[in-house]
């Protein structure tokens, strides 16, 4: 396979997230072409799959097309299928696995459809050289993704393999953690780029202490992951990711006067901080403690972001218990938060409305299947009046 070979590429992501995935690919210098619920397209090369692979942190899988059909059944998918020189994409000796999207009157199973496409792939490979690499549901080597809705079908080469929000960081995930590309979301919205101090009670896993880190010293997403799809592609030269690799870990800033304050009232959830912090090395950055939100070292000087993940009274905990922990959260930031920008990321309005205060945004995310808002709250050191007056007066 030519890794110089423009193409479409895909990027998949959670719904409510192509907005601030979007954002990423234009820093990043790529066109956007067209956005979905839940992807954004831009165009360029194998190479250029490397290098977003190792760069993306919303993104969860890079899909570089490899051709586009409009079909009508099983059969003419089988047929164009067929037609692609998957010899020259997948090692003879190699495995591989077909995932898919598919909507279409004439499947009523999504397996089917992969099926379809593994049966054109194999039949096609034996006719070419005599022999038939292994296929399974395994995605850590050559993956295969298709797009079946109504007539429009595309067949991508899934150059990520396992979904990037698998950082390879979280060892420990220790009960309903907050998915990595989800936290990266989250800290985009926030506006956190490692200019000021960052807090996150409740911290769970760490993982939105880990991925706030990570924008503080420029740590590629891709950093930790050893295994990426591209890696088991046909004429894929160790060589070109390494340079690719190397450049963005030349990239990581050096920022001890930095520090992330992380808690949890848990002792799992601080052991399982403390393996995840350790893991993604930065132990030296993240002061991690075991106590009550309210007791939470704060900044003693300068403004600061603080974002706490409570649970929703759904899976983790009864609605009615935890009325009082989200009207004690807007006290705590009345009170200890002032000049600074707090936010609360949940998925149950009820238990929002028991904060007290008035949210400045809210901003729409899912997590998994629940729809969430990161609600923020502007603490002003006076009233809101007196800070506008500044303001104007400046």
């Amino acid at each position: 396979m030519k890794f110089d070979k423009k193409s479409e590429i895909l990027i998949t992501c959670p719904k409510e997230i192509p907005q601030y995935l979007e954002q990423e690919l234009k820093n990043l210098g790529f066109p956007i072409l067209y956005t979905r619920k839940a992807a954004v397209a831009t165009e360029g090369t194998l190479k250029d799959c490397m290098f977003l692979n190792m760069h993306i942190r919303t993104g969860h899988r890079v899909l570089w097309c490899l051709d586009k059909y409009r079909i009508q059944n099983p059969d003419v998918l089988y047929k164009n299928g067929r037609k692609l020189p998957w010899e020259d994409i997948i090692p003879q000796k190699g495995y591989f696995s077909v995932s898919a999207s598919v909507l279409n009157d004439t499947i009523k199973d999504t397996r089917f459809a992969s099926y379809k496409l593994k049966d054109a792939i194999v039949d096609r490979m034996r006719e070419q050289t005599n022999s038939r690499p292994d296929s399974g549901p395994l995605e850590t080597k050559t993956v295969i993704f298709l797009y079946w809705k109504e007539n429009d079908c595309a067949i991508y080469l899934d150059t990520s393999g396992e979904p990037l929000s698998k950082r390879g960081y979280r060892i420990n995930p220790n009960k309903a953690p907050m998915q990595e590309t989800l936290a990266a979301a989250v800290i985009m919205a926030s506006g956190y780029d490692g200019s000021t101090g960052f807090v996150n009670p409740m911290c769970g896993s760490a993982t939105l202490s880990i991925e706030a880190a990570m924008v503080a010293t420029n740590t590629p997403a891709g950093a930790y992951r050893k295994n990426f799809g591209f890696m088991h592609i046909v004429g894929y030269d160790p060589a070109d990711f390494e340079a690719v690799r190397r450049k963005a870990m030349d990239g990581i800033r050096k920022r001890p006067e930095i520090k992330i304050q992380a808690s949890d009232v848990s002792r799992d959830a601080i052991i399982a901080a403390q393996e995840n912090i350790k893991n993604a090395g930065f132990e030296n950055l993240i002061h991690v403690q075991r106590c009550d939100f309210r007791e939470s070292h704060l900044p003693k000087s300068g403004q600061f972001i603080l974002i706490v993940n409570p649970e929703y009274g759904m899976r983790l905990g009864d609605e009615q218990a935890l009325e009082p922990i989200y009207s004690a959260l807007g006290d705590f930031f009345k009170q200890k938060c002032k000049g600074s920008r707090c936010f609360i990321f949940t998925g149950n309005p009820n238990l929002a409305k028991k904060v007290g205060l008035k949210a400045a945004r809210r901003h729409v995310f899912h997590n998994s299947n629940i729809e969430c808002r990161l609600l923020e709250y502007e603490m002003y050191e006076g009233t809101k009046r007196v800070k506008e007056e500044e303001e104007s007066a400046d």
